[in-house]
């Protein structure tokens, strides 16, 4: 089941926060890159986040979650994250279904992940991202920034 987080929920916030930190520690491995700023940020700044968050849940588990911002017409996904423990079940892609159908109105869409995050890139140009750039953040460390829009998916 797929609903809206209320992060003024401490139990569901510190679930979040957890949930996070697993996620993003699997990426930061398979990446060989442990800067990755959803590593470093605090349960307090992820209480005060101003991004719309979906939740996924197995039974009474929050096991996914994807975080977005809006801003003239574009949306950018700030955060997915899956529990490890849930990998490969479909979770991602419902989450990416469901930020796609609440937002209809959206002319694009926007992220970025590491370059060498495969299976990452993989589900995002399965949903019809495409890779717009390529930026170095780090020395040695490459992010790609993916779009999805009306004028990418025309040509």
């Amino acid at each position: 089941m797929i609903k809206s987080l209320d992060l003024t929920d401490n139990t569901l916030l510190q679930e979040l926060y957890d949930l996070q930190k697993a996620s993003y520690q699997v990426e930061a491995e398979r990446i060989g890159f442990y800067e990755i700023p959803t590593l470093k940020e605090s349960i307090e700044e992820l209480k005060e986040s101003k991004e719309k968050l979906l939740g996924f849940f197995c039974s009474e588990l929050l096991c996914g979650a994807i975080s977005w911002t809006e801003e003239g017409g574009l949306v950018t996904i700030c955060k997915l994250m899956v529990h490890p423990g849930y990998f490969r079940r479909g979770i991602a892609q419902a989450l990416i279904s469901k930020l796609e159908e609440s937002v209809p109105e959206a002319k694009g869409f926007r992220v970025s992940t590491g370059r060498d995050n495969f299976p990452a890139l993989l589900l995002y140009q399965k949903n019809g991202f495409q890779v717009i750039e390529e930026r170095e953040v780090a020395p040695s460390f490459y992010i790609s920034i993916l779009e999805k829009n009306d004028i990418i998916n025309s040509r």
